[in-house]
C-alpha cells in the first residue's frame, strides 16, 4: 500500500508518538479510527450505489480485468503494435491478394501520388497567415 513496508510503518508510528506526545496520542488514535470507519462506510455506500445503478449487469462485471496491478506497459505497447499488422494481414487475406505479388495499375487510387507538397522549394514564397501573428 503506497509503497510502504512494515518497518516504515513502525517508524512512522514512532515519529507520531514523539510528535504528538502521550497526552494527545489517544485522542488522535481515536480520530484515526473514526476516519477509517467513515472511509469504509463511504466505500460500501459507493459499492451499493453502483449495484443499484447497474442492476443485474453488476454480477456480469469481471473486476479482475480492471486491476491496475495486472497492467504491463511493455505488453500493452507490443499488442498495440502487433494488432494493426494482424488486421492488415487479415484484410489482405480476405481480398485474396498476396502483398508480395500485388500489382498496381495506373487506374488504382492508391497508385496516384500526392505531388502537391514535395518539400521545400526556395523559389516558392513561404505561406503567411496574417491572423496567426
Amino acid at each position: 500500500m503506497f509503497g510502504i513496508n512494515g518497518w516504515e510503518i513502525v517508524l512512522l508510528a514512532l515519529i507520531a508518538v514523539f510528535v504528538l506526545g502521550p497526552e494527545r496520542l489517544p485522542e488522535y488514535a481515536q480520530k484515526l479510527a473514526q476516519m477509517i470507519r467513515k472511509a469504509r462506510v463511504m466505500a460500501e455506500g459507493a459499492k451499493g450505489q453502483l449495484k443499484d445503478q447497474l442492476g443485474p449487469d453488476y454480477e456480469d462485471i469481471n473486476w479482475r480485468q480492471y486491476d491496475p496491478r495486472q497492467y504491463d506497459p511493455r505488453r500493452i505497447v507490443r499488442e498495440a503494435l502487433v494488432e494493426p499488422l494482424e488486421d492488415a494481414a487479415a484484410t489482405l487475406k480476405t481480398r485474396g491478394t498476396n502483398p508480395d505479388t500485388a500489382e498496381v495499375s495506373p487506374d488504382d487510387e492508391s497508385a496516384w501520388l500526392d505531388t502537391s507538397n514535395r518539400g521545400w522549394d526556395p523559389l516558392r514564397p513561404t505561406p503567411y497567415d496574417v491572423d496567426a501573428t
